[in-house]
């Protein structure tokens, strides 16, 4: 074969293979067929992806100059991040009051000297209550001037006092589709509208986990130190090394090492004692836990033991939250005289997602009254307070000590009795029990599995 020969054949193919080339590009066929059968349109991930992230807050920000902005929200940058997170704050004032003669809302407590009681002394009822409500029955948040305005799910509006206590002082962390990450301070932010959940691209695994106190054992979504709840987030101490920052997705365990430090166990089988840090001794503000059994838990340091993590996925979504429902029941008196109809407890609490807060032995319950069945105070004797009962709905008993919504603070029931004028009110020292009804709607699974 000649030179020419072999050339001219080189040319042919490859004007032969620039032409398939070329006719593959063009043929509108070849385009359509190609990429679906290769790719489809929607990976099977997506929707899987979509799911797991679910539990994630999510909303739109209109700032004070009126700009807007979407997407996956975090509270103070990295504290509250999910549906079951609660947003905290102090009632600006209280309407159920109106509904009380003034005279019962005062008490007398004895002013003593060496065990002698001089005199009594006479005070107005504290009446000023926090605010805690879970971000999945919120609606939207809104910033009036001096106050801030939180509306549920059912509608209700409650006014806190901007100037005390709030998460909204924290400011709040946006991750807007178009813009990026943004901050924001309080005093930019005017509204906060909810939504459910778009579907998100990379955001990290949320901690899940069981919890081991000496009052039993509690599993759930775990935030410790009640703020780091994601896997990205870090754990910070020292070591004999010097400073130490391990991320939460390469932990297995944490163990109470001793009243200043924590014993990690790692994914990979090591072991790392961290101290001198708030947050892995006696400084660790607690740890919250997502306990589908009561709500939330508040383990303090003194209590806890361990904790071991687990997978889970991201928890209940926005829509997984009912509406709540107005709480009725009845109230028995001390005296056997039974009144029933729509109750305010504690001269605050009135729907189905406000909750009942109280301690035992260095763990924290905060219970919403939509899980509890009946709620009997203790009777007092020589021995002491004792402790009040709370029966939940599941059959489950609590021994609660005598302090939060269960405390000699107190203020009592106010029973909207079907067809009379204006509502029955019952002192806290004359209850024997308070019983709630059923409500039509339960709370959304929040152990994660």
């Amino acid at each position: 074969m000649t030179k020419s020969t072999t050339a001219g054949a080189f040319i042919v193919l490859v004007i032969l293979v620039l032409l398939v080339l070329s006719s593959g590009r063009r043929n509108p066929d070849l385009d359509v067929a190609l990429p679906v059968a290769i790719a489809p349109a929607i990976p099977p991930s997506t929707t899987a992806a979509s799911e797991a992230h679910q539990g994630f807050l999510y909303g739109r920000v209109i700032t004070d100059d009126g700009a807007t902005y979407e997407g996956r929200l975090r509270w103070g940058g990295d504290e509250e991040a999910f549906w079951g997170d609660y947003f905290n704050g102090f009632k600006d004032e209280n309407p159920w009051a109106a509904h009380v003669p003034p005279e019962q809302l005062r008490e007398r407590r004895p002013i003593e000297f060496f065990g002698i009681r001089i005199v009594e002394r006479e005070r107005q009822i504290e009446l000023g209550r926090p605010f805690m409500g879970r971000f999945g029955d919120i609606a939207r948040i809104e910033a009036r001037g001096r106050d801030i305005r939180v509306t549920l799910k059912t509608g209700t509006a409650i006014d806190l006092d901007r100037f005390a206590a709030d998460d909204l002082a924290d400011g709040l962390r946006v991750w807007d589709s178009s813009r990026g990450v943004m901050d924001f301070d309080e005093w930019r932010i005017r509204l906060v509208e909810f939504l459910p959940t778009a579907q998100l691209g990379a955001a990290p695994e949320r901690l899940y986990g069981t919890v081991r106190t000496r009052q039993g054992d509690f599993t759930g979504f775990v935030q410790w130190d009640r703020r780091e709840g994601v896997s990205t987030d870090d754990l910070n101490g020292r070591t004999a090394d010097g400073e130490f920052d391990i991320r939460f997705d390469t932990i297995r365990s944490i163990a109470r090492n001793s009243g200043n430090s924590s014993m990690v166990t790692l994914l990979d089988g090591r072991r790392i004692v961290l101290y001198g840090t708030r947050e892995v001794g006696q400084g660790n503000r607690g740890i919250y836990v997502d306990d589908q059994r009561y709500g939330r838990v508040l383990i303090s340091w003194e209590a806890f033991e361990r904790v071991d993590f687990s997978p889970s996925g991201s928890g209940p979504a926005f829509g997984d939250f009912p509406p709540g429902h107005p709480l009725t029941g009845s109230v028995t008196t001390r005296a056997g005289r039974r009144l029933a109809g729509r109750l305010v407890y504690d001269l605050d609490e009135s729907e189905t997602t406000e909750t009942l807060d109280a301690p035992s032995e260095g763990v924290n319950y905060t219970i919403p009254f939509g899980l509890i069945a009946s709620i009997l105070p203790p009777v007092r004797d020589e021995g002491g307070p004792g402790r009040a009962t709370v029966i939940l709905h599941s059959g489950e008993e609590l021994k609660l000590e005598t302090m939060g919504d269960l405390g000699e603070g107190t203020a009592g029931v106010l029973i909207f009795v079907d067809g009379s004028g204006h509502p029955d009110y019952v002192l806290w020292a004359d209850i024997a029990s308070v019983d709630f009804e059923r409500p039509p709607t339960m709370y959304p699974q929040l152990g994660g599995r």
